[in-house]
């Protein structure tokens, strides 16, 4: 596991009229605060990806479609430095992911449909000094395979 990313499995409450789920409470362990919520969707074989933030943590959790969450840790102190991780996160298996600053993410739908993922970082969006840095997604020097098995 990256060094600083928690994985929250999430209950889903169902009944004869749909579901309920938590994704995230205050009270949880490594939920640093509240700076706006929004949802991000990307249609099928899509990848949206590399980002980092530098003083943003993420908090992602897929609301609808199937997903594939990729990381890496790019931050040369961590004891996890050059790690990978994946997650499959789907309507099947939710969870949520908490991504430090410094860890690389991304996503690539893996469904037929558009996936819908919902995102609550700690900060808000600053238009004037975005605390956001692109990295191409098949950049070698990560060396991670898109095109893996979903």
């Amino acid at each position: 596991m990256i060094e600083g990313v928690l994985v929250k499995k999430l209950i889903v409450h169902p009944d004869d009229r749909g579901q309920l789920f938590e994704i995230w409470r205050a009270d949880d362990r490594g939920f640093s605060g509240f700076g706006q919520v929004y949802v991000t969707t990307a249609r099928p074989g899509i990848i949206k990806g590399w980002h980092y933030h530098k003083r943003q943590t993420d908090c992602f959790t897929v609301v609808c479609g199937r997903a594939l969450f990729a990381l890496y840790d790019a931050r040369e102190n961590s004891p996890t430095h050059r790690e990978l991780q994946i997650f499959h996160i789907t309507e099947d298996e939710r969870i949520a992911v908490v991504i430090p600053p410094g860890v690389y993410h991304g996503f690539k739908n893996t469904g037929k449909e558009d996936v819908w993922c919902l995102n609550c970082p700690n900060r808000t969006y600053n238009a004037a000094d975005p605390d956001e840095y692109r990295v191409d997604p098949f950049d070698a020097s990560i060396g991670f395979d898109w095109m893996i098995p979903s």
